[in-house]
Protein backbone atom coordinates (compact mmCIF):
# COMPACT_ATOMS: atom_id res chain seq x y z
CA UNK A 1 0.00 0.00 0.00
CA UNK A 2 2.82 2.50 1.00
CA UNK A 3 4.39 1.80 -2.60
CA UNK A 4 1.50 2.24 -4.30
CA UNK A 5 0.66 5.67 -2.33
CA UNK A 6 4.52 6.77 -2.63
CA UNK A 7 4.29 6.00 -6.64
CA UNK A 8 1.07 7.57 -7.19
CA UNK A 9 2.81 10.46 -5.22
CA UNK A 10 5.75 10.57 -7.51
CA UNK A 11 3.67 10.55 -10.99
CA UNK A 12 1.42 13.55 -9.36
CA UNK A 13 4.67 15.18 -8.98
CA UNK A 14 5.78 14.92 -12.29
CA UNK A 15 2.63 15.68 -13.60
CA UNK A 16 2.84 19.12 -12.13
CA UNK A 17 6.58 19.85 -13.60
CA UNK A 18 5.39 18.57 -17.17
CA UNK A 19 2.85 20.93 -16.78
CA UNK A 20 4.74 23.79 -15.66
CA UNK A 21 7.33 22.92 -17.80
CA UNK A 22 4.90 23.33 -20.68
CA UNK A 23 3.49 26.42 -19.49
CA UNK A 24 6.75 27.95 -19.43
CA UNK A 25 7.68 26.88 -22.88
CA UNK A 26 4.78 28.26 -24.75
CA UNK A 27 4.57 31.48 -22.65
CA UNK A 28 3.23 34.19 -23.49
CA UNK A 29 0.15 33.21 -25.65
CA UNK A 30 -2.10 35.79 -24.69
CA UNK A 31 -1.92 39.45 -22.94
CA UNK A 32 -0.24 39.74 -19.49
CA UNK A 33 -1.83 41.26 -16.60
CA UNK A 34 0.68 44.16 -14.75
CA UNK A 35 -0.74 45.07 -11.76
CA UNK A 36 0.36 48.61 -11.00
CA UNK A 37 -0.42 49.27 -7.35
CA UNK A 38 -1.49 53.27 -7.58
CA UNK A 39 -3.71 55.09 -9.03
CA UNK A 40 -3.57 56.42 -12.90
CA UNK A 41 -1.74 59.27 -14.10
CA UNK A 42 0.93 58.78 -10.99
CA UNK A 43 4.58 58.21 -11.65
CA UNK A 44 4.34 54.89 -11.07
CA UNK A 45 1.61 54.32 -13.18
CA UNK A 46 3.01 56.40 -16.23
CA UNK A 47 6.77 54.38 -15.83
CA UNK A 48 4.84 51.41 -16.64
CA UNK A 49 2.94 52.66 -19.60
CA UNK A 50 6.18 53.52 -20.62
CA UNK A 51 8.11 50.54 -20.47
CA UNK A 52 4.84 48.12 -21.27
CA UNK A 53 4.56 49.57 -24.53
CA UNK A 54 8.07 48.45 -25.35
CA UNK A 55 8.15 45.35 -23.57
CA UNK A 56 4.67 44.41 -25.08
CA UNK A 57 7.15 43.89 -28.62
CA UNK A 58 9.53 42.18 -26.58
CA UNK A 59 7.30 39.76 -25.31
CA UNK A 60 5.24 39.10 -28.35
CA UNK A 61 2.05 40.00 -26.25
CA UNK A 62 -0.24 43.24 -25.32
CA UNK A 63 0.83 44.19 -21.50
CA UNK A 64 -2.28 45.21 -19.79
CA UNK A 65 -1.84 47.92 -17.20
CA UNK A 66 -4.07 47.28 -14.12
CA UNK A 67 -4.65 49.52 -11.57
CA UNK A 68 -4.81 48.45 -8.10
CA UNK A 69 -4.66 51.44 -5.96
CA UNK A 70 -5.02 51.36 -1.71
CA UNK A 71 -3.01 50.93 0.99
CA UNK A 72 -0.06 52.28 0.29
CA UNK A 73 0.03 49.64 -2.40
CA UNK A 74 -0.44 46.61 -0.72
CA UNK A 75 -4.15 45.81 -2.30
CA UNK A 76 -2.84 45.41 -5.49
CA UNK A 77 0.38 43.71 -4.77
CA UNK A 78 -2.00 41.23 -2.37
CA UNK A 79 -3.90 40.89 -5.44
CA UNK A 80 -0.73 39.61 -7.25
CA UNK A 81 1.10 37.46 -4.27
CA UNK A 82 -2.39 35.44 -4.42
CA UNK A 83 -2.48 35.35 -8.62
CA UNK A 84 -1.75 31.96 -10.70
CA UNK A 85 2.23 31.49 -10.83
CA UNK A 86 1.83 31.16 -14.92
CA UNK A 87 3.48 34.40 -16.00
CA UNK A 88 0.16 36.35 -16.73
CA UNK A 89 -0.33 38.29 -13.74
CA UNK A 90 2.99 39.97 -12.94
CA UNK A 91 2.85 43.42 -10.32
CA UNK A 92 4.97 46.17 -10.43
CA UNK A 93 6.54 46.97 -6.99
CA UNK A 94 8.32 49.76 -5.21
CA UNK A 95 10.10 51.02 -2.52
CA UNK A 96 7.39 51.75 -0.67
CA UNK A 97 5.36 48.13 -1.55
CA UNK A 98 8.54 45.93 -0.66
CA UNK A 99 11.03 47.85 1.33
CA UNK A 100 8.93 50.33 3.34
CA UNK A 101 5.89 48.61 3.99
CA UNK A 102 7.03 45.73 5.65
CA UNK A 103 8.94 47.79 8.42
CA UNK A 104 5.94 50.08 8.75
CA UNK A 105 3.28 48.03 8.50
CA UNK A 106 2.95 44.79 10.85
CA UNK A 107 0.00 43.17 8.66
CA UNK A 108 0.06 42.83 5.71
CA UNK A 109 -1.69 40.04 4.34
CA UNK A 110 1.41 38.92 2.63
CA UNK A 111 5.08 38.45 2.75
CA UNK A 112 7.13 40.62 0.68
CA UNK A 113 9.94 37.85 0.27
CA UNK A 114 8.01 34.73 1.01
CA UNK A 115 5.16 35.35 -1.30
CA UNK A 116 6.96 36.72 -4.50
CA UNK A 117 9.17 35.85 -7.03
CA UNK A 118 11.41 38.35 -7.71
CA UNK A 119 12.26 39.24 -11.75
CA UNK A 120 13.69 42.42 -12.36
CA UNK A 121 15.15 45.55 -11.30
CA UNK A 122 13.64 48.42 -14.14
CA UNK A 123 14.22 52.02 -12.20
CA UNK A 124 15.39 54.40 -10.10
CA UNK A 125 13.56 57.61 -9.13
CA UNK A 126 16.58 59.94 -6.76
CA UNK A 127 15.19 62.96 -5.26
CA UNK A 128 16.61 66.52 -4.59
CA UNK A 129 17.40 68.51 -1.57
CA UNK A 130 15.62 71.59 -1.44
CA UNK A 131 15.73 74.68 0.57
CA UNK A 132 14.14 78.01 0.12
CA UNK A 133 15.72 80.55 -1.92
CA UNK A 134 16.24 82.95 1.32
CA UNK A 135 18.11 80.21 3.21
CA UNK A 136 21.63 80.95 4.27
CA UNK A 137 22.81 77.44 3.32
CA UNK A 138 24.02 77.28 -0.38
CA UNK A 139 25.48 73.83 -0.12
CA UNK A 140 24.64 70.54 2.01
CA UNK A 141 27.36 71.30 4.44
CA UNK A 142 26.16 75.26 4.97
CA UNK A 143 22.75 72.94 6.05
CA UNK A 144 23.92 70.96 8.13
CA UNK A 145 26.02 73.48 10.19
CA UNK A 146 22.91 75.76 9.87
CA UNK A 147 20.92 73.16 11.73
CA UNK A 148 23.34 72.52 14.04
CA UNK A 149 23.58 75.96 15.29
CA UNK A 150 19.87 75.77 15.93
CA UNK A 151 18.91 72.55 17.20
CA UNK A 152 14.75 72.32 16.93
CA UNK A 153 14.11 75.37 15.55
CA UNK A 154 14.50 74.38 11.63
CA UNK A 155 11.57 71.55 10.70
CA UNK A 156 11.50 69.72 6.97
CA UNK A 157 8.10 68.74 5.01
CA UNK A 158 6.88 65.72 4.17
CA UNK A 159 4.29 63.90 1.94
CA UNK A 160 3.06 62.49 4.91
CA UNK A 161 4.27 60.21 7.58
CA UNK A 162 5.81 56.52 6.70
CA UNK A 163 6.34 57.93 3.02
CA UNK A 164 10.25 57.85 0.87
CA UNK A 165 9.94 61.33 1.66
CA UNK A 166 9.84 61.40 5.71
CA UNK A 167 12.22 58.65 5.82
CA UNK A 168 14.53 59.97 3.65
CA UNK A 169 15.00 63.07 5.77
CA UNK A 170 15.43 60.70 8.22
CA UNK A 171 18.04 59.32 7.29
CA UNK A 172 19.55 62.54 6.39
CA UNK A 173 19.19 63.59 10.09
CA UNK A 174 20.72 60.36 11.44
CA UNK A 175 23.47 60.56 9.26
CA UNK A 176 23.90 64.58 9.93
CA UNK A 177 23.60 64.25 13.43
CA UNK A 178 21.02 67.19 13.09
CA UNK A 179 17.87 67.69 15.19
CA UNK A 180 14.90 69.10 12.71
CA UNK A 181 11.04 68.66 13.58
CA UNK A 182 8.66 66.81 11.04
CA UNK A 183 5.94 68.40 9.48
CA UNK A 184 3.97 66.29 7.53
CA UNK A 185 1.93 67.13 4.49
CA UNK A 186 -0.61 65.43 2.35
CA UNK A 187 1.76 65.21 -0.87
CA UNK A 188 4.68 67.37 -1.18
CA UNK A 189 3.05 69.24 -3.73
CA UNK A 190 1.07 71.07 -0.94
CA UNK A 191 4.08 71.47 1.48
CA UNK A 192 5.89 73.50 -1.95
CA UNK A 193 4.19 76.86 -1.35
CA UNK A 194 5.41 76.74 2.28
CA UNK A 195 9.23 75.89 1.68
CA UNK A 196 9.31 78.64 -0.87
CA UNK A 197 7.62 81.08 1.80
CA UNK A 198 9.98 80.37 3.77
CA UNK A 199 7.74 78.11 6.80
CA UNK A 200 9.93 75.22 6.02
CA UNK A 201 13.28 74.85 6.16
CA UNK A 202 13.87 71.72 3.92
CA UNK A 203 12.54 69.04 1.54
CA UNK A 204 13.46 66.16 -0.46
CA UNK A 205 11.08 66.07 -3.08
CA UNK A 206 10.91 64.31 -6.81
CA UNK A 207 12.81 65.68 -9.59
CA UNK A 208 10.07 66.39 -11.63
CA UNK A 209 8.30 68.35 -9.03
CA UNK A 210 10.87 69.79 -7.26
CA UNK A 211 13.17 71.09 -10.82
CA UNK A 212 11.27 73.71 -11.76
CA UNK A 213 11.10 75.41 -8.94
CA UNK A 214 14.33 75.50 -8.99
CA UNK A 215 14.91 76.45 -12.52
CA UNK A 216 12.35 79.33 -11.97
CA UNK A 217 14.24 80.66 -9.24
CA UNK A 218 11.59 80.16 -6.73
CA UNK A 219 13.74 77.13 -4.97
CA UNK A 220 17.18 76.63 -4.39
CA UNK A 221 18.58 72.54 -4.79
CA UNK A 222 21.57 71.20 -2.46
CA UNK A 223 21.47 67.82 -3.53
CA UNK A 224 20.38 64.76 -4.88
CA UNK A 225 19.97 61.55 -3.44
CA UNK A 226 22.28 59.32 -5.55
CA UNK A 227 25.83 58.04 -4.75
CA UNK A 228 26.94 59.59 -7.95
CA UNK A 229 25.39 62.39 -10.05
CA UNK A 230 22.40 61.64 -11.54
CA UNK A 231 22.16 62.06 -15.89
CA UNK A 232 18.62 63.57 -14.77
CA UNK A 233 20.50 66.72 -13.09
CA UNK A 234 24.10 66.44 -13.67
CA UNK A 235 24.61 69.99 -12.01
CA UNK A 236 24.11 68.94 -8.73
CA UNK A 237 26.03 67.34 -6.12
CA UNK A 238 25.72 63.78 -3.85
CA UNK A 239 24.56 64.39 -0.71
CA UNK A 240 26.94 61.35 -0.39
CA UNK A 241 30.06 63.95 -1.11
CA UNK A 242 29.17 65.16 2.65
CA UNK A 243 27.83 62.20 3.72
CA UNK A 244 29.22 59.40 2.90
CA UNK A 245 27.24 56.51 1.89
CA UNK A 246 24.06 58.56 1.77
CA UNK A 247 21.38 57.30 -0.88
CA UNK A 248 17.66 57.39 -1.33
CA UNK A 249 16.29 56.16 -4.44
CA UNK A 250 12.64 55.02 -5.29
CA UNK A 251 12.92 52.10 -7.23
CA UNK A 252 10.97 49.89 -9.28
CA UNK A 253 10.82 46.18 -10.16
CA UNK A 254 8.68 43.13 -11.72
CA UNK A 255 7.44 40.72 -9.83
CA UNK A 256 5.78 37.42 -10.16
CA UNK A 257 3.78 35.21 -7.40
CA UNK A 258 5.58 32.60 -5.83
CA UNK A 259 6.52 29.55 -7.52
CA UNK A 260 6.96 31.02 -10.93
CA UNK A 261 8.72 29.30 -13.11
CA UNK A 262 12.35 30.26 -13.74
CA UNK A 263 11.96 29.94 -17.69
CA UNK A 264 9.15 32.40 -17.50
CA UNK A 265 11.42 34.62 -15.25
CA UNK A 266 13.62 34.64 -17.49
CA UNK A 267 11.56 35.69 -20.32
CA UNK A 268 10.07 38.58 -18.64
CA UNK A 269 13.57 39.48 -17.24
CA UNK A 270 15.21 39.41 -20.92
CA UNK A 271 12.38 41.70 -21.82
CA UNK A 272 12.87 43.73 -19.17
CA UNK A 273 16.36 44.27 -19.98
CA UNK A 274 15.69 45.40 -23.71
CA UNK A 275 13.55 47.02 -23.50
CA UNK A 276 15.44 49.46 -20.86
CA UNK A 277 17.93 49.88 -23.59
CA UNK A 278 15.82 51.23 -26.23
CA UNK A 279 16.56 55.14 -26.78
CA UNK A 280 13.36 56.09 -26.80
CA UNK A 281 12.41 54.52 -23.34
CA UNK A 282 15.01 56.47 -21.89
CA UNK A 283 14.10 59.25 -22.83
CA UNK A 284 10.78 59.15 -21.73
CA UNK A 285 11.99 58.28 -18.50
CA UNK A 286 14.05 61.00 -17.99
CA UNK A 287 11.20 63.59 -18.17
CA UNK A 288 9.72 61.43 -16.09
CA UNK A 289 12.50 61.26 -13.34
CA UNK A 290 13.56 57.65 -13.76
CA UNK A 291 16.56 56.29 -14.49
CA UNK A 292 16.83 53.07 -16.26
CA UNK A 293 18.21 50.18 -14.19
CA UNK A 294 21.13 48.62 -15.65
CA UNK A 295 20.49 45.45 -16.63
CA UNK A 296 20.43 42.80 -14.49
CA UNK A 297 19.48 38.95 -12.70
CA UNK A 298 16.39 38.63 -10.33
CA UNK A 299 19.00 37.54 -7.88
CA UNK A 300 20.72 40.92 -8.17
CA UNK A 301 17.34 42.43 -8.02
CA UNK A 302 16.44 40.53 -4.84
CA UNK A 303 20.07 40.89 -2.61
CA UNK A 304 19.41 44.87 -4.05
CA UNK A 305 15.71 44.83 -1.93
CA UNK A 306 17.02 43.06 0.78
CA UNK A 307 19.54 45.16 1.48
CA UNK A 308 17.36 48.51 0.67
CA UNK A 309 14.98 47.09 2.80
CA UNK A 310 16.71 46.34 5.87
CA UNK A 311 18.23 49.94 5.86
CA UNK A 312 14.48 51.33 5.52
CA UNK A 313 14.10 48.99 8.68
CA UNK A 314 16.32 50.20 10.72
CA UNK A 315 15.71 53.84 10.36
CA UNK A 316 12.02 53.38 11.08
CA UNK A 317 12.42 51.19 13.95
CA UNK A 318 15.71 53.39 15.88
CA UNK A 319 13.60 56.70 14.81
CA UNK A 320 10.46 55.36 16.03
CA UNK A 321 8.39 56.19 12.65
CA UNK A 322 5.04 54.86 11.86
CA UNK A 323 2.40 55.66 9.16
CA UNK A 324 0.11 57.14 11.67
Amino acid sequence: MKRIQFLQAAAAALCVAASTASVAQGYPNKPVRLIVPFPAAGATDLFARTLGQKMSEKLGTPLIIDNKPGAGGAIGSDMAAKAPADGYTLLLATTSTHSIGPAITSKLPYDTVRDFTPIAHVGDAPSIMLVPVNSPAKTVREWIDHAKKNPGKLNYASSGNGTIVQLTAELFKAQAGVFVTHIPYKGTALAIPDLISGKVDVLFDSLPTGMPHVRDGRLRALGVTTLKRSPLAPELPPIADTLPGFESNTWFGFYGPKGLPADIVARVNKAANEALADPEVKEKLSRLGIEPAAAGTPEQFAKMVAADAAKWKKIVVERKITNE
